[in-house]
């Protein structure tokens, strides 16, 4: 009798979630050489996860915006113009040889941010300067020291009452929406907001933003769809962040969760509780629609330099540790990017299932992280972007020797950028391409 899935080992759901990958339903690929290509190239990823060796060590070019401003564009102009978006990554995907393909599902639909006001976010030709220069997040306190309570009793009634409101100038009239928290079965009273001018406007808005998002996810997918049947994989079904960050970045902003630290601590733990199966349930569902069983977790608060090992094993391993497991128990592969520098936590982030994870490292010693790590997690990583930007290829090549000898041995082992690169000599990425397949075959 076969077994329900909660009846199956996390191994098994992994493998089942790997094979879906491997085989994605209702895929007509360009070419038979594009399907065998798409095999090898998923095979060659899994196995690294598995910290088997495969034909060759992987290789993840770190693209960020880099298609746009290849294709003589730039991001002010993909952010507002999809045909444009089309065209650049489209050029992209059609001159570069790659293990796996990211698509722009990272650039903003710009005209949709400005229709509500969206204040997380500074992009060129709002809030910034010039054409060039990347979207920038702005930190600021989102939500008040006083707030925690209303985030951890009904974190649905604070993000749309009072968390958006802030965030999203347009929804503004958010704030006189009812709480919903009764359970008459007929509450008139609870319509009569919805009548008022500022709540219309609010909802006019979120329709509006939504027409506009619906033509830019349509040209997203269009060419995550292209690289798919082209024989290129894509290598997030999901982003998530820790707890810790979603406090810290979200919410709070470096300053103040810092001090959070010490003057509330108690509500930062219980805070940070409440959000891990918020975080875990929005991951997973991605991951059940895209088929892609990688959730892609940027780690920024966590790092070296903004707390000391004694914060990190308090503050942020633990609920982090459980969304990783939670993953993990689900047959999902956290890939989990540090940016920054990790060496004081090598120590601490081994403690985890072996074959289960992926650590991407940005500025960590990787070598030593594979000494440390490497029997237990998969490592990812880490050409320097300042090498990506002014290097030759000729040191790009010799610096990814020395990366893939050193960490590629016996398997477990995927080349790429520290962090992604938005201009640079496009020869530099075809050299990280081209020493993986030299210098990386076992």
């Amino acid at each position: 009798m076969e077994k329900q899935w909660s009846e199956l080992t996390p191994k098994e759901k992994q493998d089942q979630r790997f094979e879906r990958w491997l085989s994605p339903p209702g895929i007509q690929f360009s070419s038979p050489d594009a399907e065998k290509g798409y095999k090898e190239r998923v095979t060659r990823v899994v196995r690294a996860f598995q910290l088997k060796e495969p034909d060759r060590v992987p290789c993840f070019l770190p693209a960020g915006n880099f298609p746009a401003y290849y294709g003589g564009s730039d991001l002010r102009t993909v952010m507002y113009d999809y045909d444009e978006l089309r065209r650049t990554w489209m050029k992209f995907l059609q001159d570069f040889e790659m293990d796996t393909f990211f698509g722009p599902g990272t650039i903003p639909p710009a005209r949709a941010l400005e229709t509500v006001d969206y204040k997380l976010y500074k992009w060129p030709g709002h809030g910034i300067a010039g054409t060039t220069t990347s979207y920038q997040c702005v930190e600021s306190e989102w939500m008040k020291a006083d707030e925690y309570d209303a985030l951890i009793n009904d974190p649905t009634d604070f993000w749309l009452r009072i968390y958006l409101p802030r965030i999203l100038g347009a929804l503004d009239g958010f704030r006189n929406m009812p709480s919903f928290k009764s359970f008459e079965e007929i509450a008139l009273m609870s319509f009569l907001p919805f009548g008022s001018p500022d709540m219309q406007t609010a909802f006019n808005a979120l329709v509006e933003a939504g027409k506009e998002s619906m033509k830019w996810i349509a040209v997203v997918g269009e060419i995550a769809m292209a690289g798919l049947t082209a024989g290129y994989p894509g290598i997030a079904g999901a982003m998530a962040k820790a707890p810790f960050d979603t406090l810290g970045d979200t919410l709070r902003g470096t300053q103040q969760i810092m001090m959070d630290m010490f003057k509330r601590p108690d509500k930062v733990h219980e805070a940070m509780e409440r959000l891990v199966p918020i975080v875990v349930k929005s991951a997973i569902d991605s991951v059940n629609a895209s088929g892609v069983p990688i959730v892609l977790m940027p780690l920024h608060k966590g790092a070296d330099a903004f707390m000391s090992v004694k914060q990190y094993e308090t503050f942020y391993w633990p609920t982090f540790k459980k969304v990783i497991m939670a993953f993990v128990d689900e047959g999902i592969v956290p890939m989990l990017f540090a940016e920054g520098s990790y060496n004081n936590r090598l120590d601490i982030i081994k403690d985890l299932p072996r074959a289960s994870v992926a650590w991407y490292f940005d500025q960590t010693d990787i070598f030593r992280a594979k000494e440390v790590i490497g029997d237990v997690c998969c490592i990812v990583g880490n050409v320097p972007t300042s090498l990506l930007m002014t290097g030759t290829p000729q040191q790009v090549k010799e610096h990814c020797r020395k990366l893939i000898e050193g960490c590629g041995k016996g398997g477990g082992y995927i080349l790429a950028g520290g962090a992604n690169i938005d201009k640079g000599d496009p020869d530099n990425l075809r050299a990280m391409m081209d020493a993986a397949k030299e210098y990386g075959t076992y």
